[in-house]
């Protein structure tokens, strides 16, 4: 059984090539990772300008062995006009959000296809930017920090036809990942509504469904010792320490297809400062799509009709 590369990245790469940037500067190849620091320095803003994006990075073939490896499959219900700009809200955030990578960050995972005349781009942890050589492979799949001057700038600079993918429940959310169980942290996020009214940008609810059965989590209950030292850590580094644990040393996912469904827009007017109860307003409306898209796909994609959708 073929270990997803998807897994390596995640949880090594960054730090591999930070501690090989580290090391080389002490050794007599020193002139190679300074000079390389010297232009991540110059560099240092084009992740919040668009990044740079590389068809020939996405359509690696490794990326297809992944998609495969599941499989992952996204399901479309509507048209998204390119003469449009879209903020699609990813749920749920899972432990390593395969479902969102593969649709929106690879050549393979049919969105292009589905959508043609859009661009995505998948927003992640900012910090993951800041890590040498690591950095260059995020951009080249046209990630992008999530960060305010990042997603104002694809939402504003580079016309209309962009699908900006958030993670909405972010690492709060891997903390309630864990097979059969449908959290969504959502409640108190509201700065993508907020967002997607300033720039008149349509709202579109995703659902990945099979992404909490991909690993095994223990999850500690709300006011619990543990959970609160993950909730202290997460502050302090951007993301949550879970104990999980797959197939093959615990990191390589279990095999279990993930289906991707992209939802219909909800109609967004632009309002450069919007007053809060606009901002309440649409994500009331946002809430209700997504907990519709996600009970009329919930059997179809492999869900009891007893499961249910739990918004915190």
């Amino acid at each position: 059984m073929a270990n997803p590369p998807w897994v390596t990245n995640v949880t090594s790469s960054g730090a591999f090539f930070t501690l090989l940037t580290i090391y080389l500067l002490f050794t007599s190849l020193w002139l190679l990772p300074t000079a390389y620091l010297l232009w991540m320095v110059l560099d240092w803003s084009t992740p919040e300008r668009g990044s740079r994006q590389s068809d020939w990075v996405r359509k690696w073939q490794v990326w297809r062995h992944f998609k495969n490896y599941f499989p992952v499959k996204l399901v479309k219900t509507t048209e998204l006009s390119p003469s449009k700009n879209y903020i699609l809200g990813s749920h749920p955030h899972g432990i390593m959000c395969v479902g969102a990578f593969c649709c929106f960050s690879t050549g393979y995972g049919g969105f292009s296809e589905a959508f043609p005349g859009l661009r995505a781009n998948l927003a992640i942890l900012a910090g993951l930017f800041r890590l040498p050589i690591f950095r260059e492979y995020l951009m080249s799949a046209g990630m992008c920090p999530v960060s305010k001057p990042s997603l104002e700038h694809l939402l504003s600079r580079r016309g209309q036809g962009n699908a900006v993918v958030i993670v909405t429940g972010g690492a709060a959310e891997s903390l309630d990942s864990a097979p059969g169980i449908n959290v969504v942290v959502m409640k108190q996020r509201k700065g993508f509504v907020r967002l997607a009214l300033e720039y008149g940008a349509d709202l579109v609810p995703v659902y990945s469904f099979g992404e909490n059965e991909l690993f095994k989590q223990v999850v500690f209950p709300e006011g619990s010792m543990a959970r609160s030292l993950q909730t202290i850590f997460k502050k302090l580094i951007g993301f949550a320490p879970c104990l999980f644990m797959g197939q093959s040393w615990g990191l390589v996912p279990y095999k279990r297809p993930v289906t991707t469904v992209v939802g219909g827009p909800i109609p967004v007017p632009r309002r450069p400062s919007p007053p809060e109860e606009m901002v309440d307003h649409y994500h009331s409306l946002y809430m209700e799509a997504l907990t519709k898209l996600f009970h009329e796909h919930k059997v179809s994609c492999g869900l009891s009709e007893s499961h249910d959708l739990r918004i915190i």
